[in-house]
């Protein structure tokens, strides 16, 4: 069974930065999809960041050159830096996890069952 611990998060000043962390156990496949998607209250889920097993790392437009997604292999986590922080980052923050041997996406990644259970990103003006 897979499951998806995370950590990090909290409140922060806008212009600040934090990390997210998401511990990945029971992931036995080969290749991965894994990412990070949020929901801001009244706002429809978006993709942040992804990464897979053959390299492709993708960004939410509203995020680019601002977060950064890695992956710690030997430590079996996933983390999501965040740099420059505005209050529209402000949002619930989840890690996924998808095995697929197609590419990875965000609209695919979404269709996941693993899931953390979800981080709180507070960005004050």
């Amino acid at each position: 069974q897979v499951h998806l611990v995370q950590s990090g998060g909290v409140s922060v000043q806008a212009g600040g930065s934090l990390t997210l962390s998401c511990a990945v156990s029971g992931y036995t496949y080969s290749r991965y999809c894994l990412g990070w998607f949020r929901q801001a209250p009244g706002k429809a889920p978006e993709g942040v960041a992804l990464i897979s097993s053959d390299g492709t790392r993708m960004y939410a437009d509203s995020v680019k050159g601002r977060f950064t997604i890695s992956l710690d292999s030997a430590k079996n986590t996933l983390y999501l830096q965040m740099n420059t922080l505005k209050p529209e980052d402000t949002a619930m923050y989840y890690c996924a996890a998808r095995a697929t041997s197609l590419s990875c996406s965000f609209m695919r990644l979404s269709s996941t069952n693993y899931w953390g259970q979800g981080t709180q990103v507070a960005v004050s003006s």
